[in-house]
């Protein structure tokens, strides 16, 4: 036809459609494979909306109420560690939610107390399945741990929960441990609540609490508490949670191997030192509520004054320490005028009364002694390999309105109305965290969740009160000590 298109010309184009057309259909269907299939190193990054629905979802909360913390997703909110990725990855969600069972210890959680116990069973098992899995995943190994509680746990930082499993021993029994002045049970107090919480580290497993788990753990070994009274009821607590608060006549006293016995005219002995014989394990207390060696300054006179030597450690625990595996030390509440005055502490430092000023307040003397004692532990350890020390933060009072001899009280018996998390990385005890650091003395820090038990002191129930005068220091046993004494059991 004149003018129109040739037949080879209309070939040319039909072949040149059809060429275009496998192309784009080639090219279509390579991006919908790659939109597909992920390469394993990629990072999805959730929406807001599917991130906050995903972790009501891990939570261990009612979900009913959520908290504002949760809804904000900042790096800052997933702290790093060693070998771990700060943010979220759809892999880790998806493992964390089907294999661990809903447990998402980097939220903060405002919801019900009661979800407590119900994950506890199973839970090593998942976590090495987790590990199974990742494991398989090549490259994502390194950012998984099958055993958190294997990783350097920040104990102190987590939440107060209810656990019908509380406490470990009653508080009608263990008086074969448990001093009855700090036995609230047997006190005109009706209000027990505070004994059903437990402690929930934030980012790891607390490991279960046994006699004989412990007893197991510390066979033919001595474990030694020293330091104030708050020391005494560490030790009393622990020593109710090993025999479950039931008496144990085949328990050895054994003071005597420590020169821990009555002197005549004293009130007790300076400590008490108890041994179990079927795992040759031995607990003991030593009462030192500074800290510091005290001599006599004039021996020959009963009423002398006696050195406080801010730079020397007990002469107790310099000539026994050879013989301890575990070591917990503690000062704190008898660093003020009073006391001094009233027991005639001088202090000393170089073997001569102090003229440094600096460390001639309570509160410089006090710190001075905690990096001495500290500082001389560790230059210590080398030489006894298979001792591991503690060093326990101050132990919070919570009188208000005044101070114990000026009206103050400690009358709430509601738990937690305070709060029920610490959420802070750093002690709440400084002096005790700068001490310890750059050292192989262990920090064991109960302070700041000790802080948020208020309603848990002796308060006005003390069997030996005195009138208008409250105990908002020392503790109900069982209590707020039994933890300490769970925190101390993880570490050892």
């Amino acid at each position: 036809m004149k003018g129109g298109l040739k037949v080879s010309q209309i070939s040319l184009i039909l072949i040149g459609f059809v060429c275009a057309s496998v192309l784009l259909l080639a090219y279509v269907k390579s991006l919908f494979l790659s939109s597909s299939v992920l390469p394993q190193n990629h990072v999805l990054q959730l929406s807001p909306d599917l991130r906050v629905k995903d972790v009501e979802a891990l939570g261990e909360g009612s979900g009913s109420e959520q908290s504002d913390d949760s809804v904000n997703f900042e790096s800052e909110k997933y702290p790093t560690y060693a070998n771990s990725s700060p943010v979220i990855k759809v892999t880790e969600e998806l493992i964390t939610r089907e294999e661990i069972g809903g447990i998402a210890p980097n939220i903060t959680e405002k919801g019900d107390l009661k979800d407590v116990s119900d994950k506890k069973t199973g839970l090593i098992e998942q976590e090495i399945d987790v590990s199974t899995a990742v494991s398989s995943g090549g490259e994502h190994n390194e950012n998984f741990t099958a055993t958190p509680e294997r990783q350097d746990c920040n104990f102190a930082k987590g939440r107060w929960v209810i656990d019908d499993s509380q406490p470990l021993y009653s508080g009608f029994g263990c008086k074969q441990w448990l001093s009855s002045m700090w036995a609230c049970r047997l006190t005109q107090r009706t209000d027990f609540e505070y004994e059903k919480l437990r402690w929930r580290p934030k980012n790891c497993e607390m490991e279960e609490f046994t006699g004989v788990k412990f007893l197991k753990r510390m066979q033919n070994k001595t474990l030694a508490f020293i330091g104030d009274s708050l020391g005494r009821q560490q030790f009393q607590s622990l020593m109710c949670m090993i025999t479950g608060g039931k008496d144990r006549p085949n328990v050895l006293d054994v003071g005597h191997e420590y020169g821990l016995v009555q002197s005549r005219g004293s009130a007790r002995p300076d400590g008490w030192a108890f041994r179990f014989p079927d795992t040759k394990t031995t607990i003991l207390y030593y009462w030192s509520a500074s800290l510091c060696d005290l001599t006599p300054i004039n021996p020959s006179d009963p009423a002398t004054d006696y050195a406080m030597h801010l730079d020397r450690p007990p002469a107790f625990l310099s000539h026994f320490l050879p013989r301890f595996d575990v070591l917990v030390l503690n000062t704190g509440h008898h660093w003020n005028r009073g006391k001094l005055k009233a027991n005639r502490w001088v202090m000393y430092v170089g073997g001569v009364p102090n003229t440094n000023r600096k460390i001639a307040t309570i509160g410089g003397a006090k710190n001075f002694t905690i990096h001495s004692i500290v500082n001389w532990v560790n230059s210590q350890l080398p030489k006894y390999p298979h001792v591991k020390a503690f060093y326990r933060t101050i132990s919070p009072r919570h009188f208000f309105n005044g101070d114990w001899n000026t009206g103050g009280t400690c009358d709430n018996t509601t738990p937690l109305s305070e709060g029920k998390e610490v959420l802070q990385d750093e002690s709440s005890d400084y002096d005790a965290a700068r001490a310890v650091r750059g050292t192989d003395v262990k920090l064991l820090d109960i302070t700041a969740l000790s802080q948020l038990r208020d309603e848990g002191h002796i308060s006005r129930y003390s069997i030996k009160s005195t009138p208008g005068v409250q105990d908002c220091l020392h503790w109900c046993l069982p209590g707020v000590p039994d933890t300490w004494n769970e925190i101390l059991f993880a570490q050892i």
